[in-house]
């Protein structure tokens, strides 16, 4: 990036955007895995219910993903890169014509 106030904001937004679902989608799969009961009512009935394992384990990888997202757009937007080693004049090559070979 040219510019690092840009850099920041989309490192900024990353976070915003994917990393803070990432954080909820972790802590909802960790209460499916340990079986957190969740209640539904729907005209007046009320139902006590679990989720399978498998939708948990599924939540804690998306959320794995989508925190690794973030960082992967700030290590990629923020890191310094080398600059081109800048050689003078005096040290190139001159741009005369070879002689020809005997």
């Amino acid at each position: 990036m040219q510019n690092r106030t840009t850099a920041i904001i989309l490192t900024v937004l990353a976070v915003l955007l994917c990393g803070c679902p990432g954080l909820a989608a972790c802590v909802f799969g960790a209460m499916v895995i340990f079986g957190a009961p969740f209640t539904t009512t729907l005209n007046g009935a009320s139902s006590t219910q679990t989720l399978p394992v498998s939708y948990g384990i599924g939540g804690l990888c998306g959320a794995v993903i989508l925190i690794l997202i973030p960082i992967v757009v700030g290590v990629l937007t923020l890191r310094k890169k080398k600059t081109a080693e800048v050689i003078p004049v005096d040290v190139l090559p001159s741009q005369d014509p070879l002689p020809p070979a005997s």
